[in-house]
Formats: structure tokens, sequence, C-alpha cells
């Protein structure tokens, strides 16, 4: 059996080189509002996604994501956006609910051909009162822990198929 949502599943791949153009805001908003129908515990919504396009921020989150890695390369691949997920500290669920998130924005995105890919290292920026200063500013009050962040744009080479499933992936009882 088969369909567009099996097949979109089964062909996203990460995108690790964008081109030097935005999305448009169609597509970001189609993007967003997939993100926002993940299921949560308790359908409580506890994550937020925080879209961030602009120039200088974007430097500052990769030269701060780099630094955790003890780089100074861009770990977002020059990608024109980043969605931050973020999640309530105090839901015992935080990175559960923030990661089928990112699975949404994810699958979204590769259904409307755009590229994207999971960024790790959210969870330590916002550790840090650097982090926490960022929240503040940005309007975001209370405790919250970083999940991810999906980096989008449009893909500047056709991703690699994806490599044969492994035998033992489903076990059966």
């Amino acid at each position: 059996m088969t369909n567009e949502t099996l097949e979109t599943l089964k062909n996203r791949r990460s995108c690790r080189a964008y081109l030097p153009k935005q999305i448009t805001e169609e597509e970001l908003d189609a993007v967003l509002e997939a993100g926002t129908y993940a299921p949560t515990a308790k359908g409580l919504q506890s994550p937020r996604i925080v879209v961030i396009q602009d120039e200088a921020t974007r430097a500052k989150l990769s030269a701060m994501n780099a630094a955790v890695m003890g780089s100074t390369g861009d770990p977002m691949y020059g990608a024109p956006t980043y969605l931050l997920v973020i999640a309530d500290a105090h839901r015992p669920t935080a990175q559960q609910d923030g990661s089928l998130v990112m699975g949404n924005l994810m699958n979204a995105a590769a259904s409307l051909g755009l590229g994207s890919c999971w960024i790790n290292r959210a969870r330590e920026m916002f550790d840090t009162q650097e982090g926490k200063d960022l929240l503040a500013a940005w309007g975001i009050q209370g405790d919250w822990e970083g999940v991810g962040f999906c980096i989008l744009g449009y893909p500047a080479a056709q991703p690699k198929p994806a490599t044969p499933r492994k035998a033992d992936y489903i076990v059966r009882v």
C-alpha cells in the first residue's frame, strides 16, 4: 500500500546544503501549521516554535551552537530559516512532545519540496544564561528546554537516496 504521505515519509532526507534564498511566507506558514498539529501528552500543546530568519540572529545562534561542539564552523549549513523548538521544562514529556513537533516540521517541509535538518544542541544552548537571556529578549517567559532546531530552505543539491532498511528494524512478537 502506498500513498502520498507514506512516500514523503520514506523519501525525506536531511539537507545539509541550502540555496541563499529565503522560503516564502506561504511555505513557512504551512510548515509551522503542521508543527502545531503534532501530538502532545494530554493534548497540552506545551512546546513552542520560535521562527528565526534575521541574519544577525541566525549568525549568533550558529556561533552558540558551534561553541557547544568546540567548533567555529556553521552547524546550520547556511539555512535561511531556523525553527527553534522549545518545550515547557516542567512537563515530564517536554523532550518527547518537542520531538514530535520536530518530526512534523521536517515531514511537512519535505512534502513542500523544502530541505530540512534537525540540528541538536538546543538543550545545551538554552540551559546557559546567554540562551535564557535570548528567550527573555524574545518575550518568552518561564522555564524552557531546548529540543532542537529544524533548519529550512531550498536544497542546493538533490539528497542521496535512503539506505536500505535493516532486516532487524522491526521485531514482531
